[in-house]
C-alpha cells in the first residue's frame, strides 16, 4: 500500500508540473500572439487609417510656384494647390502639415514616405501612372492662342499661318506655333511676349492657359485676349504611392463634393478669374 501512494504521489507531482508547464507556454503564447497581433494590427492598418487617427494629413509642396503653391507678401504659404487640398483636409477633419520641397526631389519624397500626398500641379501621364496613383484632376489646362483685343481675324490655330508668333524657343508652345505655319520671335517668358504683341511687334503667342489667365487676373490687363484653344487638355491632380486607395477615395469624396457644391470653381475664380477645374 505505501508503494501505491507513493506511486500516486509522484503521479500526481508530474500532473502538476505538467500542468504548470502548460500554463506558462500558454501565457506565452498568448503574450506572444497579443504582441504579433498588435505589430500585425499597425503594420496592417491604412495610411487613411493612420492620417484619420493621427489627425493630420502631410503635403509635399514645392512653396516657390506661383499661383500655385507659394508664400504671399505676409510670408504665408497659399496658392491654387494649397487652397484645394486644404479644404479637403478639412472636410476630412484633419489638419494639413505641409512639407516644401524642391520639384526635382518631391517624387523622392514621397517615395520614402516623407508626406502623404503631393499637392504641386502634377501632370498625369501614362508614365507617372505606372509608378503612383492619382485623385481625380482638379485642374485642365490646354494651350491657346493670345491676340490683342482689337484683333478678330485669329480665332483658331489653323489663322497662325504666317503670323509672327512670340514665344520662348525651348517651348514646346513654340513648337505648336511652328507647327501651325508661325515665324517665330524669340523671347524669354510670358510677360516679354504680350508687351511684343501689344506693340505691335508681334502678332500672337500661344502658351499655356492657365499662365495666361493668371497673368490676365494678377495684371488685370484688359488689352489681350484669349482667341483659341486646343481641345486635348491636360489634367493635373493629386500624386499618392500605390496602395493606398482608400486615402484616394476618401480625397476624391471631398473633391467631388466641392465640386457639386461649387468650392472648386470658387477657388478656381479667385485665382485664375474663370473656372479650371473643370473641362
Amino acid at each position: 500500500m505505501k508503494k501505491i501512494s507513493a506511486w500516486l504521489v509522484i503521479i500526481g507531482l508530474v500532473a502538476v508540473l505538467a500542468a504548470c508547464g502548460g500554463n506558462s507556454e500558454g501565457d506565452s503564447g498568448a503574450d506572444e500572439n497579443n504582441g504579433s497581433s498588435d505589430s500585425g494590427s499597425e503594420s496592417s492598418a491604412s495610411l487613411y487609417d493612420q492620417i484619420m487617427e493621427e489627425g493630420v494629413i502631410t503635403v509635399g509642396t514645392e512653396g516657390t510656384y506661383a499661383p500655385f503653391t507659394f508664400h504671399n507678401d505676409e510670408g504665408e504659404l497659399t496658392g491654387y494647390d494649397v487652397e484645394i487640398i486644404r479644404e479637403v483636409a478639412d472636410r476630412m477633419g484633419v489638419d494639413v502639415e505641409f512639407e516644401e520641397t524642391q520639384w526635382d526631389s518631391m517624387f523622392a519624397g514621397l517615395n520614402a514616405e516623407r508626406f502623404d500626398v503631393i499637392a504641386n500641379q502634377v501632370g498625369i501621364d501614362e508614365e507617372r501612372k505606372q509608378n503612383y496613383d492619382f485623385s481625380n484632376p482638379y485642374t485642365y489646362s490646354s494651350a491657346v492662342v493670345v491676340v490683342p483685343k482689337d484683333n478678330n481675324s485669329i480665332t483658331s490655330f489653323e489663322d497662325l499661318e504666317g503670323k509672327q508668333s512670340a514665344q520662348s524657343l525651348t517651348s514646346n508652345f513654340g513648337e505648336i506655333a511652328e507647327e501651325n505655319g508661325a515665324e517665330l520671335v524669340s523671347v524669354e517668358g510670358l510677360a516679354q511676349s504680350i508687351e511684343l504683341i501689344k506693340q505691335g511687334r508681334a502678332d500672337v503667342t500661344v502658351n499655356d492657359k492657365l499662365a495666361v489667365l493668371d497673368y490676365i487676373n494678377q495684371q488685370g490687363d484688359e488689352s489681350i485676349k484669349i482667341a483659341a484653344e486646343q481641345g486635348d487638355a491636360s489634367e493635373s491632380a493629386f500624386a499618392f504611392n500605390k496602395g493606398n486607395e482608400e486615402l484616394v477615395e476618401a480625397v476624391n469624396e471631398q473633391l467631388e463634393a466641392m465640386r457639386e457644391d461649387g468650392t472648386l470653381a470658387e477657388i478656381s475664380k479667385e485665382w485664375f478669374g474663370e473656372d479650371v477645374s473643370s473641362q
